[in-house]
């Protein structure tokens, strides 16, 4: 199946890049793109997710490999969505391990996104394998913060580096007082508990200046760029990186 990857730029409040999400997509060979909402569910539940899941670990091991050779490049983090059948296998740690020791890479520059779907899961062994992921110097943060099954009580106990605001927060924050409240509690919690915190979807000059009211230092979505091909993404960090 022809899966690749495009890559959404991650900026500072000035428009530097700070690194990117690698976001999974699929070309049909009949249908043309397919929805990633479509897809994974299938994935997922076929246990496909498991194969596409180490390819994509190895693919964005490749990519920090060769950021790591362009000095406008190498300083840039690169996230990867890891699904909750994916992080609980047994062998987790060990396949993330192998990918760094594989390519050489700096580990900090790989963040693992986890959704709060994972968080139902075994708690005691979701916590230990984030301490071996952080002893071995890979970070992890945890995406659509508030959307699902979190707690203050699992982020107390999870060891994690990073907090991201659902864009379904992120653009109604200026028309709905609800959603604006949640982004500002979300970021008041990650400066109290020491978590960088990201906003994803932010389309506008608006949302970003708000964000900023409150504090948010880094940001994803279309008012920076849409999900670019590697090449495009390079050409793009390399105009707007970060000092």
């Amino acid at each position: 199946m022809s899966f690749f990857l495009l890559y959404q730029p991650q900026v500072q409040a000035d428009g530097s890049v700070i690194g990117a999400e690698a976001l999974l997509r699929w070309r049909h060979p009949k249908f043309g793109l397919v929805s990633p909402a479509d897809f994974i569910p299938v994935a997922e539940q076929s246990g496909q997710i498991l194969p596409v899941g180490a390819w994509v670990l190895s693919t964005a091991g490749q990519t920090l490999a060769h950021w790591l050779q362009v000095p406008a490049l190498a300083r840039l983090t690169l996230s990867v969505n890891v699904s909750a059948r994916q992080f609980l296998q047994a062998d987790f740690v060990d396949q993330v391990a192998a990918v760094v020791h594989e390519f050489g890479l700096n580990p900090s520059r790989l963040k693992l996104e986890l959704t709060e779907s994972t968080l139902i899961h075994d708690m005691n062994d979701i916590v230990q394998k984030m301490q071996q992921l952080r002893a071995l110097g890979v970070g992890c943060a945890l995406d659509d913060f508030g959307t699902g099954f979190s707690s203050l009580g699992y982020l107390k106990k999870l060891p994690l580096d990073q907090l991201k605001i659902d864009q379904t927060f992120v653009r109604d924050v200026l028309t709905d007082p609800s959603d604006a409240a949640i982004a500002r509690t979300v970021l008041q919690l990650g400066e109290s508990l020491g978590l960088s915190v990201i906003a994803e979807g932010v389309e506008t000059s608006g949302q970003r200046d708000f964000l900023l009211e409150n504090h948010c230092r880094f940001f994803q979505g279309y008012l920076f760029s849409r999900p670019l091909s590697l090449v495009d993404f390079e050409t793009y960090a390399g105009k707007y990186r970060s000092s």
